[in-house]
């Protein structure tokens, strides 16, 4: 279940305006959620990365690593069809759909939702599926010297560069052919409104709900109240912010 972005934001609101430390407008809030969110989901990869050094408990609601997995998994998704976009150039590529977040993306780079891309499957005429292996630039270089490595479409092989993905032989260029599995990216967090006066009413239909795990409600409020504090200045409301965060990302690893 995702975080409801009303109940964040008059958190954020009750706290701050109980200390007396300002006033959140919900454009501040919209762009310190976003980015709290965003830090927020990087970080389960590197905590996952952590986690598989160190033993694992077989509990069934306190294993860590299928916490985090199951906190990945909201971003988890497939895409094929028309929600790839084939590309004639020299070489050819396919892109992953395109995001709704196209801040998210520098200059000069293809505008796609794929955060990582996970697995990628070929289906020929014959109607089964065939995993494309994914192999680095110099690696494709000295396969593609000798007719015994060099990939075909019964063994296709696949570059992933600038969220391209480049597909060998070039032969292989129908869309509805190809299949990728993938981590998205976040949406923005979006509290939406309508104005009336000096008042700011809450419209759910032009919002847009953090889409992380509900246990991390806390730690995205705490976060939030941290930039908060970086903005007015106060570094009380830092430090207390960034202390509790601190306490349950020492608890979640420990």
């Amino acid at each position: 279940m995702a975080l409801n972005v009303d109940t964040v934001y008059k958190t954020v609101l009750l706290i701050m305006n109980k200390e007396q430390r300002g006033y959140v407008t919900p454009d501040e809030f919209n762009k310190i959620a976003t980015q709290v969110q965003l830090q927020i989901f990087e970080n389960y990869f590197e905590d996952y990365t952590q986690q598989l050094r160190v033993p694992q408990n077989t509990s069934e609601y306190s294993e860590r690593l299928k916490e985090l997995d199951n906190k990945i998994s909201i971003f988890k998704t497939t895409a094929t069809g028309t929600q790839l976009t084939y590309v004639a150039a020299d070489p050819a590529y396919f892109l992953g759909p395109t995001t709704n977040n196209p801040s998210t993306m520098p200059p000069g780079l293809s505008q796609t939702d794929v955060y990582k891309l996970g697995t990628v499957y070929y289906t020929p005429s014959v109607g089964y599926d065939i995993e494309c292996q994914r192999i680095q630039k110099n690696d494709f270089l000295q396969i593609n010297k000798s007719p015994l490595t060099r990939p075909t479409e019964s063994f296709p092989q696949y570059l992933w560069e600038q969220e391209r993905i480049i597909i060998y032989p070039q032969s292989i260029n129908q869309v509805n052919a190809i299949t990728i599995s993938y981590i998205r990216k976040p949406q923005n967090v979006v509290w939406g409104y309508t104005q009336s006066g000096n008042a700011y009413i809450y419209n759910p239909s032009a919002s847009t709900w953090p889409e992380l795990d509900a246990t991390e409600q806390v730690n995205f409020i705490l976060k939030i109240l941290m930039y908060m504090g970086i903005i007015i200045n106060d570094p009380l409301i830092i430090q207390a912010a960034a202390q509790e965060s601190q306490k349950i990302e020492v608890n979640a690893k420990s």
